[in-house]
């Protein structure tokens, strides 16, 4: 008797996977510069749901648009494929929307898969305190520490002094009190209005300009970059942050304790996951679409949690 070899044993899955974060990519474009961040997420939404319906999987969306997008597709919970889900899987159809309205830089489409039941359930989360180290980093910088001491363990791990270190931050108001702590210390900030994905993206590359990514973003980007910084070598930790008091009540409902620091490895408990990205306007982590006549050309990263493997692709097609 013959198996059918699941997702993650076939070779050509992974790069299957990119044509779902292009078509997301490619539909968000149209909307770059127009000011209209709804249309455009609706339409990656869109594309990139009937996309995922193409590639012959079964799966169930783990995080997703969700209740706090308003989004009609890819919440959390729906199924995609036929019979029982066997993948899980977390979407972002644009990764900086407000960049991608705007028409700047550092937007993308993104998504990550697991195996089901891999994938830690964040419920009614919507905001998640994160950590990322780069790999010199790994295992020497404790995510309860106080900013002073978290920055005198990542120096001393890079061997470079406090004042040296570069931290990625986004610039909300929540993170005022920590920007102050972080010069205080002697350090500087990379302060960004969005992207902390591409922001943790750049903590775990080499030979970037950015140390470490601290503060709070979006959860389901939470999952996403646990999944990338750990095939780069990186670490992260992450912690549910309510941003509000009906988050904090839902949060609390479902059984999430938001003073808990949970690793990467508890967040995404398969190395047998995947992360890939799709440029719409160009960033760190991906060139942007460029459209000549009627042709798209894009540029997509698959990232392999189990090897580390990084796959470059480059497509071009027909667009009407």
């Amino acid at each position: 008797m013959t198996t059918r070899p699941g997702p993650f044993d076939r070779a050509d899955f992974p790069f299957a996977l990119r044509l779902v974060t292009e078509a997301a990519a490619v539909a968000a474009h149209r909307w770059v510069g127009r000011s209209r961040k709804e249309d455009g997420d609706g339409a990656a939404v869109e594309a990139m749901r009937k996309a995922l319906s193409e590639i012959n999987i079964n799966a169930v969306v783990m995080i997703g648009e969700g209740e706090k997008d308003h989004a009609p597709l890819l919440y959390r919970g729906e199924r995609i494929g036929q019979g029982e889900p066997e993948i899980e899987i977390a979407v972002d159809p644009i990764e900086g929307t407000t960049n991608m309205a705007n028409g700047v830089d550092n937007s993308m489409a993104v998504m990550a898969l697991a195996p089901r039941g891999a994938m830690f359930d964040l419920g009614p989360s919507f905001y998640m305190d994160k950590l990322v180290l780069p790999p010199p980093a790994k295992g020497k910088v404790d995510p309860t520490w106080p900013v002073k001491k978290k920055l005198e363990a990542l120096a001393a791990a890079l061997n470079k002094p406090v004042s040296e270190l570069r931290i990625f931050v986004l610039n909300r108001k929540r993170h005022h009190a920590m920007i102050a702590e972080i010069h205080a210390a002697g350090a500087r900030t990379v302060l960004q209005e969005n992207g902390d994905v591409a922001g943790a993206f750049m903590a775990v590359q080499k030979g970037s300009t950015v140390d470490a990514l601290f503060g709070t973003g979006g959860s389901p980007e939470g999952i996403i970059t646990a999944i990338f910084v750990r095939a780069m070598g990186g670490e992260f930790f992450g912690r549910v942050d309510p941003q509000g008091d009906e988050e904090a009540q839902k949060v609390k409902a479902f059984g999430l304790d938001s003073g808990k620091w949970m690793s990467g490895t508890e967040l995404v408990k398969s190395d047998d996951a995947v992360f890939v990205a799709t440029g719409i306007n160009s960033g760190p982590v991906c060139r942007g679409i460029a459209i000549e006549k009627n042709t798209a050309y894009t540029h997509s990263v698959i990232l392999m949690a189990k090897n580390g493997a990084r796959y470059d692709i480059s497509s071009r097609f027909p667009i009407a």
